[in-house]
């Protein structure tokens, strides 16, 4: 079984080491690597040079933005499962996602498959911030604003190719309508894996106090897009979210 693993950036410099990194040391050995970088200008093309010859496919070249950007690496990607790695992220251990596979290799019939996480500082220290635990799969949860966190969230290229890519028509949480028309309008079949997946830096576009007030409008639009009650998913989804954000 072949998973794709699919790194967007773009001026990441400072992070994109650690992230490619982290796939590299996987344990697991079928794995395609995809990098779309959005023409970055501070160094992190060079960065990714190097490791040229352990990437499956790299492109560097204007995008719009990042959901774009992931798009281009859906229409790459080869493998039978597909999944992201932030370039301000890394894998939890080395044995991530060799977790993942296993899951899909004992019950065919699971189309997707999602786990835990942590936040951490960015900084040497990399402290604690916040720790994601998903937990078993409900509808209600997710009619209620739950959704797992989308980095360790990996799918079928089937179902991807059923189903489509990511909208455009949101610059910041299209993650939350992809989750939402996967999880809540098609009904796929998940399967949680109770162990840490990814390990988060703050300060990513997910993580931004700057950007969590838009995020919060965007999802308002999403979740009444689906005809889910709005105001009640979005409070519910995002009020841990924003303390940490006031806290951090």
């Amino acid at each position: 079984m072949r998973i794709t693993i699919i790194t967007v950036c773009y001026n990441r410099k400072n992070t994109i080491e650690k992230a490619i990194n982290s796939v590299l040391e996987q344990n697991y050995n079928d794995i395609e690597y995809i990098i779309i970088d959005g023409n970055s200008t501070d160094g992190t093309k060079e960065i990714i040079e190097c490791y040229r010859d352990k990437i499956s496919q790299f492109i560097s070249e204007p995008d719009k933005g990042m959901y774009d950007a992931i798009n281009k690496g859906l229409k790459l990607a080869t493998g039978d499962i597909i999944g992201l790695m932030h370039s301000d992220d890394e894998f939890y251990d080395k044995k991530a996602i060799s977790r993942i596979a296993a899951r899909f290799e004992a019950d065919k019939s699971v189309e997707g498959v999602y786990g835990d996480g942590v936040y951490v500082s960015n900084d040497a220290e990399e402290r604690l911030i916040r720790d994601r635990i998903g937990g078993v799969f409900s509808l209600k949860r997710v009619q209620k604003g739950w959704l797992p966190l989308h980095p360790t969230v990996y799918l079928k290229k089937a179902v991807i190719e059923k189903n489509g890519a990511y909208s455009l028509d949101f610059k910041i949480a299209s993650d939350t309508e992809f989750l939402l028309r996967y999880l809540y309008k098609y009904k796929i079949n998940m399967s949680y894996i109770n162990s840490y997946i990814v390990k988060m830096r703050m300060g990513g576009m997910s993580t931004d106090i700057k950007s969590a007030f838009d995020v919060l409008h965007e999802d308002y639009k999403i979740y009444k897009h689906h005809g889910l009650s709005a105001v009640q998913a979005v409070f519910l989804k995002k009020t841990i979210a924003l303390r940490q954000y006031i806290m951090h």
